[in-house]
Order: C-alpha cells, then structure tokens, then sequence
C-alpha cells in the first residue's frame, strides 16, 4: 500500500479541498498543524488565531467523522516543532509516505516551503491548484497580458459570462453590469437593524481560547466575548442569517457607518470564506436565487456577487502575476511610521477611534472603515505603506496576504503608482461626515478647515495632493482637485499647508507602538 500524506493548511478547511479529490482514504494520512511561526511571522490578533486554531481542531473532527485519518499536532505538543516545514518532517519520520500531495498555498511565503519540502526531504510532493477559486493564474494572465490597463470592472465581466451569475443571454440582468450608484447611501438608525448570528464557544474552542490568551496575549486586540462560528455548519447558518435578514439592505447601505455599529447590513462572511468553510460560488448561487425569487433588489446582490467574483478574484490575480516584491513598492516615497494608535484606538478623532476600537475588539471592520477611515488617513500622512499592509494583515481576521496585500498597498495606499486602482482613494472630512455620523460625536469640527478645532483630515489632504504632485497631478481623475487648489489664493494654500504640518509634527511626537 502506498502511504500518501496530505497537510491540509488553515486556510484550507473545506471537504471539496483539490488534494483530497483521488485520494483513499484507507492510504491517506492528512495532517493539519498548529504552529507558533504562522501565528507569529506578522503579530495578528488573538482572536484571529483564536478562530483559525478552532475551526482547524472542528475541521480535523470533522473529517475523522468522514473516514479520514488525521495526525493533528496541537500548539501545545511537546514536541511541536514550531513550522511547517519542521512539522512535514516529524510526519514523514511518523507515516514514511511515498509522496506528499498539497493545495497550492495562498501566499507567496508559504508556497516557497511547499516547494522545498520535495528537495530537503526526498519524497515526490504533488503541488495542485486550488480549485476554489474561479480564475487559475494562467487563465488570468491570459486575461491581463495584452491589456494596457487591469481593471477590476472588465475582469468582472468576464467572471459573470463564466459563471452565468445574474445573466440574461449574452447581457446582465437589469441591463447594466454594475449597479454601484445605487450603493451609496448613508444609513439611518434603526431598531430592526440586523445582526449576525453569535456562537458560543463548545469546549474545544474554550480549550484554544485558553492557550491563545496564554500564548499571544500580548498582541493587539482583546478575545472577549469571543463568538465567531468554527464550523461549516455554524459559518452556513450565519450565511443564511445574512440572505435572510441583511442581504436586501446590503445595496443601499454598504457604505455607510454609524457610531456603535460594527456590522450594519453587511454578511461578516469573509472569514469562513476566506478559510475555506464556506464556498464563495455556492454563495453567490444563493445570492442570485434571492433576487430571482423576488426577496432582495438587484443592487443588493449583483453589488455582493461584484465584491466576491470580482474584487476577490481580481486581487489574487494581482497578488500572484505581480510576484513577491510586489509588498516591498512604494511609489510615493511614503517614509511616516503608523502611529501608535492603530494598536489602541486612543486617539480624539471619532472616526479613527470607531474603525480601530472596533477592529480591536472583532478583528472586523468593513471595507469603507478599512478604505475611507484607517487607510485614507494612513495615505494622507504619508505612513509607509508596508507598515500600513502589516497592520491589515494582523488584525482582521479574514486577512491573508494573498487579499490583504494588493487592497491595502494597491488600492488603499497607492502604493503600486496605479495598478490596482485608477487614482488614490484620498479624501478630506466631508466624504466620512456624508457617509457616516461619526462627525456629530468628534471633538473636531469637520466643517472647518484650519483652526485649533478643525478636523484633521481636511487640510491632511490638500497637503497629500500638493507633495504628491509630481506623480499625481497627470492623473486624469485627479484634475479637479488639483485646479480647485490652483483657485485658492496663496494665503489660503499656505495656511492649509502649515495645519497640516503642525498636526504631521505632533503625531510625530507621538508615542511608537512597543510590540515587544
């Protein structure tokens, strides 16, 4: 009988895994391994761990449940080797498998250990793709190659004819592809807002809970009140909870922020997704089925399914054609150390305080907060924009490089001068006031420009376009603002500039965050 180990890793939690598809399991060995590397190599949040490690140890029963043989190497081991490849090593001594057949990993970092494993142990390792995304890397690279521009709207399109999602014939229902005009509303309060479901921890997850806050305590973000789902099952009853009771208002309102509300209409599905216990197409199949059956307008779901088969794949597809120094570009020079705060959420300004207060209790904020809120401001003080990617990448829980990395050097930071996206997603106070009603609670004024009480942000990002003007100013979106600036008369531009630097020179004296 020919031994065949399969290390199925934590963000590889789903039965439909491609290196499960020939095997038998009467000649398989599948191993899943908690190691302190993973949980370390950036600090990322208790909970975050707290959830991977969980779900990890419900999977492995699950598949034992399926007549799978699982060699689980808990945190806690004794021996423990502390990595995956040292892990890969201790199971070869344990089964002698003939070969070793893994999924492709998510991040550049680990695909390189997956491709040593055949050279520094000897045994054949089969490296398959990973079936659960849409688009292959070639059949992206086919897309991009002959394209001057990659726009995530036209790979989109293309996503919808291949996968028949929300498609009459040849044309999109409703009659237009992208239905994003309509998403723009700010959100009102309301009693019958939704929530998503909360799920107390069984033993096991107390069990990991425990260990997490012993082991990785001293990371940024509390575990309390811990309630993520760590089951297929429970990530399924919480899909359901969202096309039932959020998905209808989820158009209108995606945008939007209010005080005290971290979730709003938005599904809070990404990090069962992203770690495999939910499949995104199946998801959007019922997406559509909703709108089809008459239960949720077509904003709502072709806004969804756009964020899933269209941004989530077209990230990867950028992560993985642009190669692993795509992390280290900086094309605006951007040399400002992140403050402190983003570990805290001490600080006055309402909006800052809301997103990573927030952040650091869920290991959630919604893509607006992460956008408009803690990424604009990043963009306009200049911080560098792989401490602003180190951060994303710790603290949310759905974050993987593979995700993260182009959405907040690309897209957030503009980082990669205009590949990802069309212009920088800069704005001052008056998009966050529209949007949200964190204004009415900051001890700033957001109407104001300059002035002891003035809100930061404004006169922050007529600072970022006149120091970025070398390199944005040719930016076709970027004509107006540049000729609203041109307009003021030299007082006002020269008082504008000396807000921001007074307020760039405090937050400079700021405390560092200490992570050690």
């Amino acid at each position: 009988m020919e031994r065949v180990l399969i290390p199925v890793l934590g963000d590889q939690l789903s039965m439909g895994l491609s290196s499960l598809d020939d095997a038998d399991p009467a000649e398989t060995t599948i191993l899943m391994m908690e190691v302190v590397e993973e949980a370390t190599y950036v600090r990322h949040h208790p909970r975050k761990i707290a959830f991977l490690f969980a779900a990890m140890r419900h999977h492995a029963a699950a598949l034992r449940d399926a007549g799978w043989q699982v060699d689980y190497v808990a945190l806690d081991d004794p021996d423990n080797a502390g990595s995956f490849t040292g892990e890969i090593a201790r199971a070869i001594g344990r089964h002698d498998p003939a070969r070793i057949v893994v999924t492709e990993a998510g991040e550049w970092r680990v695909r390189g250990m997956l491709e040593s494993w055949e050279t520094i142990f000897g045994v054949p390792v089969e490296i398959r793709a990973d079936t659960r995304f849409l688009c292959g890397h070639a059949e992206f690279e086919a897309w991009a190659s002959n394209r001057r521009e990659l726009r995530m709207e036209f790979f989109y399109r293309e996503m919808r004819r291949k996968t028949r999602l929300l498609m009459d014939g040849d044309k999109p229902v409703g009659g237009q592809w992208n239905f994003d005009r309509e998403n723009r509303k700010p959100a009102k309060r309301d009693l019958m807002m939704p929530r998503p479901l909360s799920f107390a921890p069984d033993a096991a997850t107390r069990d990991v809970i425990a260990l997490v806050a012993d082991r990785f305590g001293g990371h940024a973000g509390s575990l309390d009140g811990f309630d993520f789902a760590v089951t297929r099952d429970d990530a399924l009853r919480q899909q359901e909870a969202f096309l039932k009771y959020a998905l209808a208002g989820f158009g209108d309102n995606q945008d939007a922020m209010l005080t005290g509300e971290p979730y709003l209409w938005h599904a809070v599905l990404s990090p069962y997704i992203n770690a495999g216990l939910l499949d995104p197409l199946d998801l959007c199949r019922a997406v559509e089925a909703r709108y089809v059956a008459g239960k949720v307008p077509i904003n709502a779901a072709e806004g969804f399914i756009r964020q899933i088969i269209g941004w989530r794949e077209f990230v990867r597809g950028i992560y993985w054609r642009e190669g692993p120094d795509y992390v280290t570009r900086n094309y605006l020079d951007a040399k400002r150390d992140l403050p402190g705060f983003y570990w805290t959420g001490d600080t006055d300004m309402h909006c800052l305080g809301q997103a990573i207060g927030q952040t650091l209790d869920h290991a959630y904020a919604h893509h607006i907060q992460r956008l408009m809120v803690t990424g604009n401001f990043a963009l306009l003080i200049g911080a560098e924009p792989q401490q602003v990617h180190r951060w994303y990448l710790e603290v949310y829980a759905d974050a993987y490089e593979w995700v993260e990395l182009p959405n907040t050097l690309g897209m957030s930071q503009f980082g990669d001068g205009g590949l990802l996206g069309s212009k920088p997603y800069a704005s001052s106070g008056a998009y966050i006031d529209r949007m949200s009603d964190y204004c009415g609670s900051c001890r700033y004024d957001v109407k104001q420009r300059t002035g002891p009480d003035a809100c930061p942000f404004n006169a922050l990002y007529w600072d970022f376009l006149i120091r970025n003007r070398d390199k944005l100013g040719g930016i076709h979106r970027m004509g107006m603002p540049y000729r609203t600036w041109d307009k003021m008369t030299a007082e006002v531009q020269t008082t504008l500039r000396g807000q921001a630097a007074g307020f760039l020179a405090r937050l400079d004296a700021m405390p560092r965050y200490d992570d050690e």
